[in-house]
């Protein structure tokens, strides 16, 4: 597996494929990577699968490579059945995808588009690929219906990132998602992405890790917990360096610890006037009271969604009626300047 570019973790194994022909997803044990099963996906065609990711039911895997022109008019994810997978007698069906904003399909050259891929999680109801960009050091977020047959991926934002994402991981119950990815010299980081509203991966924290592994091209990632992960990259060679493929395992206990052993799942508020909001779960009006009498703050709402359903100031205490507000969680997050702190989880009954 020299050419290891996604990872996944199920049924206790460390799931990988290869990124070029090979048509075997690979199914690893953590404690003896050197033992591992072959599952073929027979019918398919490996053009350049960049990732795999999962939801209950489903292994999805992103055949959107699009690094050596920028043309390709046959994106797609492949949808296998996990029951029939691990039977050996995989159903498959696909998803086939173009950008939005990709109206130009002349060939760019090698590693000179804004439209390659190798990132995407799944969520409960959409996928949500996050893009290499070449030319702008940047990712975009686009989002699709994960049904069988043809869509658009929809452009939801970019995010500057000085680098090449290449994988994702997703814990959609912690709003936290972990992208890894390398310099144009070779030097891997993480994107630690948390304490967003529903899917708005870019609306929240974001904090930037350099890995201590000079020229490894890491290309997968994976956890269960947001505390541990797995992470591989490709075999190297170049001139008078050569790096093999590995597996490594990354603790960001001291990183994520803190956020994820919040009660709401949200980074508790750094600074220090604070700010309580009252009654939770909420029926018709909210209170929000500073920790400081005098304290100036402006805050925002969010739904599900990612949406904003309420912004406003205050000074020291203030009540806001948000009994037209359809029942369900919200996200309240502080404003400021530019930055933004979530402070807590909101049940409107």
């Amino acid at each position: 597996m020299a050419e290891t570019s996604g990872l996944i973790l199920w049924e206790e194994l460390l799931w990988t494929h290869n990124d070029d022909t090979d048509i075997h997803l690979y199914a690893l044990d953590t404690a003896a990577i050197a033992d591992y099963q072959a599952f073929e996906l027979s019918g398919t065609i490996n053009t350049d699968w960049e990732e795999i990711s999962q939801d209950e039911d489903y292994v999805y895997i992103g055949d959107f490579g699009n690094n050596a022109n920028g043309n390709r008019t046959d994106l797609h994810l492949l949808r296998i059945e996990k029951n029939s997978l691990l039977a050996h007698a995989p159903i498959i069906d696909t998803i086939w995808f173009s950008y939005a904003l990709q109206t130009d399909f002349n060939p760019t050259g090698g590693n000179n588009t804004d439209f390659d891929c190798e990132a995407f999680v799944v969520s409960a109801d959409s996928i949500y690929l996050f893009t290499k960009e070449w030319v702008s050091q940047r990712s975009s977020l686009y989002v699709l219906p994960k049904s069988p047959g043809v869509q658009v991926a929809q452009f939801r934002g970019a995010q500057e990132v000085q680098g090449l994402i290449t994988g994702a991981t997703y814990l959609e119950n912690k709003n936290l998602a972990v992208l890894c990815g390398y310099t144009p010299l070779l030097q891997p980081f993480l994107l630690l992405l948390y304490d967003f509203a529903g899917q708005d991966f870019f609306g929240g924290n974001k904090r930037k890790v350099s890995l201590n592994l000079p020229f490894h091209q890491i290309e997968g990632i994976a956890t269960t917990d947001g505390r541990t992960y797995f992470a591989s990259n490709e075999r190297f060679a170049q001139a008078f360096l050569e790096v093999e493929q590995k597996l490594h395992r990354l603790d960001l206990s001291a990183l994520l610890g803190s956020y994820l052993d919040s009660p709401t799942g949200l980074e508790a508020n750094p600074t220090s006037f604070g700010l309580r909001a009252y009654p939770n779960p909420v029926e018709t009006e909210l209170t929000l009271e500073a920790a400081e009498p005098n304290a100036r703050l402006c805050f925002e709402l969010l739904n599900a969604a990612g949406q904003i359903v309420l912004r406003d100031c205050f000074a020291g205490t203030a009540a806001f009626q948000v009994g037209g507000l359809p029942p369900g969680p919200y996200w309240l997050r502080l404003e400021r300047g530019q930055e933004r702190i979530g402070v807590g989880k909101i049940i409107k009954k």
